[in-house]
């Protein structure tokens, strides 16, 4: 057999035996080299070492911790699966019965075998009802009463045009489950454009329509044919239905000197709408009334739905809208639920419930105040139609007439001391039960507490403040009544109580049927011997150890002799007690939707390590959209200085504007001229004087200033408005007022989007400055030095007037720079970022849209990936604005009304990053911006009117 090759080593060189020596000699030298190089690998390995070492004692100290608190969670879990466990159960079981119950229901009582539509009608409402509260609200409440008692829907215009096939299949399966829902519509938006194409110009009072005879004649007949769409698209899906479009409502003239023929309805005849329903048949009802000589009358389609309830005191009220309910314009989340003897007083201080808003929330309680106080009004998108009538959780906001919270803090504020003793002995019978409740109020003449509680007191709270032991206060007692569940008092009981008591807990029974509820209230709980411990408002995790720990301990009994739940036990231990009546209700404030994420939110509250990015954060201020949308009226607009490029992109935009109406437009030079490019009306420019803009503002003849004049020339203007008082909006497009703090800076997306709205005097932003801060701004916490920007714009960006930077002779094959240092822009930028910021521009060959190029250092070493995360999140959801992987170009963004941010391009040393920003000057960067600003303010949907890609 051959000998085997040696193995090659690149330390000995190769040659036979005779070359030994030299080998030798190279292979020592080599060795050394070799040695030294290991010496200094030992050395930098010993020095990480000794950083490990470091690090490990601080994670001993750290695993320490966790291993104390791993052991105190032991407790929770095995509660917590305890619980999940029997829920499971209870939840399987009650789901088989409900699967049983309801389809015996559908296929023996209400379908008929043979229909088609049986197996969709029975999937239909098992996906929409989950709970056995649910089907007793089906069976208890909608099969207990007339069939037109249960429900009017009314049906906004803009739903007939854009939702009708989803209208209808909901109409579709209320009516396959024996329901007949009263529906009446109007066709608000449908008519605004008829009458406008018409070339008859709307008129506005008070927001009421002002309707001569040429109006009526056509939206008799769009109301008419709106009518007769519905109705033939619900009888395509089977279901019989009934155009009653005259004889329900007479009326009067609500006032024929100032509206003209507009109704106000003094009765509402009911038997066209019972013939309909003993014929099978759904009644689709139109918003017209007639005089008693027979003039047919224009009536407001809310205000018919309101008098068609007051008429048929049916037990729900459905306004189907296209936002899906009613949104709080501060936190920018819907309402689910209003309490009207609560929360309407402060509800109608708020800014944001103005226009529509504040109109519809006073026509609501308006309309309560005659109806039971079990019925009640609720605002939903009409894909949400069956839930909201088959579930407690709803869909949408549900407005209703509540109670309001009462508080007493020591016992002698109580009138009626036997009342109380019944409310803290109801549903807890025990042999010593009477005697146990008359020596706890005995104790409390000694303690501090608070009580919470409606006026029946069909809902009743004592909490006894934190003592000297416990940062806590404590839930001593909750005792509710099965109508207090059904009409949420509950929640508001408990709102009460987060309002004065940030820390809170409180024990319920592990089979308490309303546990679900208790978890939505709550942070955290932990579980033993069938009691479940609950607590809210807890900032560190040694609160939430100490707190498990000394539950797992003891159980109720750490509260002692203060819980009457405790005593009550304890004086009839063989009773089967709750703590709150049976009846299970879901729909809550509360921001955490289910127990499951509750509870995982309590485990994982302190580990921020776990976040998914190293810099990840969420959009701060994320867009209103069409939840900013309050007001339907048209407002009056008048633009001082049209004749430059912004001016014509701005016309242009409220031309395609559904509720902006453009009444004057200034220019000295243009005067006299007819306006180009708007189709709404016939416009002749103007050469308004600061006098006729007082005197006009004085009229109340414009809603919307906007001021698109140079710098510095616009301020008479706004002091001549000023001075009238009235605040109208201005919505200025110079620089004048974007330094002055009385005004609002109009940036969107960097400025609350709520103090915009809010506001009446705004500075629309720089095209430059917009760039550059959308480009800076999600990087301020990270920079290690001053950003440069290197702009570059189109020609259009240096106005209409002949000057070099406008010449596209001298800008062919140039690229002019100016203003170097200490240009607005840089001025704009630094203020609004908080930071200085060097801005150098640049004009070039090109009309419109301006390239930035932001050189930006950084003080820690960041990647690509980290930095585009960073922009990719803070400006999540933004319509306006695109996050790109490569360098945005301007042929790209110009004709477009948004901003494109990318590039990310990171120095070697992590230090430094280059980021490109392009914006057409003329549309976001000017007109688009204004726009935006203006609907936001006016209260209408932030991008009404502006094309989206």
């Amino acid at each position: 057999m051959a000998d085997r090759e040696q193995p090659y080593d690149p330390y000995i060189p190769s040659g036979g035996q005779g070359g030994a020596q030299g080998q030798q000699a190279g292979g020592n030298q080599r060795t050394a080299a070799l040695q030294a190089q290991i010496d200094d690998t030992v050395g930098v390995m010993r020095e990480n070492i000794n950083k490990v070492y470091q690090r490990g004692e601080q994670l001993d100290t750290l695993q320490d911790k966790t291993d104390n608190l791993a052991q105190s969670a032991q407790g929770f879990r095995r509660g917590a699966n305890r619980v999940r466990k029997q829920m499971w159960w209870k939840d399987m079981k009650m789901r088989m019965c409900l699967i049983v119950g309801i389809i015996i229901l559908l296929i023996v009582i209400i379908v008929p075998a043979e229909q088609p539509s049986t197996r969709s009608t029975v999937v239909q409402l098992l996906s929409n009802i989950g709970s056995k509260r649910e089907v007793q609200q089906y069976l208890s409440h909608f099969s207990s009463v007339s069939s037109q008692q249960f429900a009017v829907i009314k049906v906004g215009g803009a739903i007939l045009t854009e939702h009708l096939q989803t209208l209808s299949s909901a109409l579709a399966f209320l009516n396959h489950v024996g329901l007949y829902p009263v529906v009446v519509h109007g066709a608000g938006p449908q008519l605004n454009k008829i009458i406008e194409d018409s070339g008859v110009e709307p008129q506005f009072e008070d927001g009421i329509r002002v309707t001569d005879p040429k109006t009526l004649g056509i939206a008799r007949a769009l109301f008419l044919e709106e009518n007769l769409r519905l109705v033939e698209e619900l009888e395509r899906l089977g279901v019989r239905a009934r155009p009653i479009t005259s004889g329900v409502f007479s009326a009067g003239y609500l006032d024929k000197e100032k509206y003209n023929l507009v109704g106000k309805i003094n009765h509402v005849d009911k038997r066209p709408i019972e013939a309909a329903i003993r014929a099978g048949c759904l009644p689709i009802l139109t918003s017209m009334a007639e005089s008693p000589e027979g003039q047919v009358l224009n009536v407001n389609a809310d205000v018919a739905a309101g008098e068609l309830a007051r008429a048929l005191q049916p037990l729900k009220i459905v306004y189907l809208s296209e936002k899906g309910g009613l949104f709080n314009g501060d936190t920018k989340e819907k309402i689910s639920a209003i309490n009207l003897d609560e929360e309407y007083d402060q509800l109608m201080t708020q800014w944001w419930v103005r226009h529509g808003t504040r109109l519809k929330i006073k026509e609501m309680k308006e309309l309560l105040t005659d109806l039971p106080r079990t019925s009640s009004v609720a605002i939903i998108h009409p894909a949400d139609l069956q839930k909201e009538l088959f579930t407690d959780s709803g869909a949408g906001t549900l407005i209703r007439r509540g109670n309001k919270v009462h508080k007493h803090s020591s016992v002698d504020q109580f009138k009626d001391l036997e009342q109380l003793k019944e409310v803290l002995i109801r549903d807890r019978a025990g042999l010593d039960a009477k005697a146990v409740v008359d020596r706890y109020i005995k104790s409390l003449r000694d303690r501090e507490f608070g009580a919470y509680f409606d006026e029946p007191m069909e809902a009743f709270a004592l909490v006894l403040p934190p003592n000297g032991e416990t940062s806590l206060a404590h839930l001593a007692t909750l005792t509710i009544t099965k109508n207090g569940w059904l009409t949420n008092v509950a929640d508001n009981i408990f709102a009460a109580i987060k309002k004065d008591y940030p820390k809170l807990m409180w024990t319920v029974k592990e089979d308490d049927e309303n546990l679900a509820w208790f978890f939505d209230k709550a942070d955290g709980s932990l579980s033993k011997d069938g009691e479940v411990l609950f607590w809210y408002g807890l900032e560190s995790s040694d609160e939430v150890r100490d707190l498990m720990v000394e539950f797992t301990k003891h159980g109720r009994q750490m509260f002692g002799d203060i819980n009457l739940e405790s005593k009550l036990q304890r004086a009839a231990r063989a009773a089967s007690n709750t703590v709150n009546a049976p009846v299970q209700q879901k729909r809550s404030f509360s921001t955490q939707s289910n127990p499951l994420r509750a509870a995982r939110n309590a485990r994982f509250a302190t580990t921020p390590a776990l976040r998914a990015r190293m810099y990840s954060t969420t959009n701060p201020n994320p867009p209103l959209g069409s939840k900013n949308s309050s007001n339907t009226e048209p407002s009056r607009v008048a633009l001082i200085g049209a004749r430059g490029y912004t001016g014509k992109a701005l016309v242009d935009l409220i031309n395609r504007h559904p509720h902006l109406d453009l009444r004057h437009v200034s220019s000295r030079e243009l005067a006299g001229q007819k306006l180009q490019g708007y189709s709404k009306r016939d416009i002749t420019y103007e050469n308004l004087s600061v006098e006729d803009v007082r005197q006009m503002e004085e009229n109340g003849e414009v809603d919307c200033w906007v001021m698109a004049l140079p710098n510095g020339v616009c301020k008479p203007f706004v002091d001549a408005i000023d001075q009238v008082g009235k605040n109208s909006l201005i919505v200025d497009l110079s620089a004048d007022y974007r330094f002055d703090p009385a005004w609002t800076y109009g940036l969107p997306e960097l400025v609350d989007r709520s103090a915009i709205a809010k506001a009446t005097r705004i500075s629309n932003p720089g095209c430059y400055a917009t760039a550059a801060q959308i480009g800076i701004a999600p990087l301020v916490p990270y920079l290690g030095g001053q950003p440069t920007v290197f702009g570059v714009s189109g020609y259009s960006g240096a106005g209409t007037k002949p000057s070099p930077k406008n010449d596209v002779d001298n800008l062919t094959d140039n690229l002019i720079p100016y203003s170097l240092t200490d240009h607005i822009h840089e001025r704009e930028i630094s203020n609004q970022l908080g930071t200085p910021v060097a801005f150098i521009p640049h004009v070039a060959v090109w009309f419109q849209g301006i390239s930035h190029t932001i050189n930006i250092p950084l003080k820690e070493e960041m990647s690509s990936r980290d930095i585009r995360n960073i922009y990719q999140d803070r400006y999540a959801g933004e319509k306006l604005l695109k996050v790109i992987g490569e360098a945005p170009l301007v042929k790209n963004i110009a004709h477009r009304h948004g901003v494109e941010v990318g590039g990310f391009a990171v120095h070697s040393s992590g230090k430094r990053v280059v980021i490109c920003a392009t914006i057409d000057n003329l549309l976001k960067g000017a007109a688009t911006q204004c726009l935006q600003n203006m609907n936001l303010a006016l209260g209408y949907g932030e991008y009404e009117g502006i094309p989206m890609e």
